[in-house]
């Protein structure tokens, strides 16, 4: 029997873009760990970050399943939250204003504010972060955590001796590694656009202190409610943009002293915007838009 066609939107928050399958009204691809390479493929697929699908849940209005674009599946995807708020609301599966939404981080809360048909302003609250290294998780020797345990401006032991790169940028080689449902590692320097980051990312993600492979950060401070930043996502690879990962860098300029608790990060696809008070839930704002929809031919 030939597997039915799936019926897809494409959608993007901050240019962070997926395929977004509404189980709602379509069956629930069959393996969408092999699926999701092939229809992200920006050459021969629809092209995104990623896919993911959008399910019914017994816990919140929708359920949230994230698959990268090498077809591994992550707990969250900040932007991709806010898209599937969007595309319930958008096809009538929950009402504008507060949505709950299933993820592997758990039951978030967001605030969706129809801009218009296709496009939505929406709030989400991340949670808290994780700070303590095994629930990051981070494998570090026990002397390279501060005294609280946590692993902020913490020498690197995949950043060891001095590359040139690190003078191109002004990098502090030091990280700080936070969890927000999913790991990431943040480090600072004086030029983001002259990381390496298509050398780098890779490296870094997949060391061997990063048990569960990592997100990785570079952040140029502009001002202390302001930075600019680039992401390298781990199974993604170089990204537009990285909601988690803003959270994360968030909590990081708290803790480092770098910034102050509400902040507008730029990213390559656009800016968000959040708030951390240095205890509690993380809060992220931007938008969620709708690129355009169409047919895969198999599932």
């Amino acid at each position: 029997m030939t597997p039915a066609p799936i019926h897809f939107v494409k959608m993007q928050g901050a240019g962070n873009d997926y395929v977004y399958v509404d189980c709602f009204a379509e069956p629930v691809p069959a393996d969408p760990v092999g699926l999701a390479p092939r229809i992200a493929d920006r050459h021969f697929g629809v092209g995104g970050d990623g896919l993911v699908l959008v399910l019914p849940s017994t816990l919140a209005a929708a359920r949230m399943r994230m698959f990268n674009a090498d077809g591994s599946e992550s707990e969250m995807c900040g932007n991709g939250v806010r898209c599937v708020a969007h595309l319930v609301v958008a096809r009538g599966h929950a009402a504008p204003g507060p949505v709950t939404i299933e993820t592997g981080r758990g039951v978030l809360t967001l605030e969706v504010t129809p801009e218009g048909p296709r496009r939505s302003r929406v709030r989400v609250d991340m949670g808290a972060p994780l700070l303590a290294p095994a629930a990051i998780p981070v494998a570090v020797p026990v002397a390279v955590p501060g005294a609280d345990g946590r692993v902020v401006d913490a020498a690197c032991p995949a950043l060891v001796e001095p590359e040139p790169w690190w003078h191109d940028c002004g990098l502090d080689p030091r990280m700080t590694c936070v969890s927000m449902g999913n790991p990431h590692v943040v480090f600072y320097c004086r030029d983001v656009a002259r990381v390496p980051l298509e050398a780098v990312g890779p490296r870094l993600e997949t060391h061997p202190i990063f048990p569960r492979r990592v997100n990785v950060h570079f952040v140029e401070v502009i001002d202390t409610g302001r930075v600019r930043m680039r992401t390298w996502e781990r199974g993604s690879g170089i990204t537009m943009a990285c909601g988690t990962g803003a959270s994360a860098v968030c909590v990081a300029g708290v803790l480092t002293g770098r910034t102050g608790p509400r902040l507008v990060a730029e990213l390559p696809g656009g800016a968000l915007e959040l708030e951390w008070r240095g205890a509690g839930h993380v809060s992220m704002t931007g938008p969620a838009a709708e690129v355009f929809t169409g047919t895969w031919p198999e599932a």
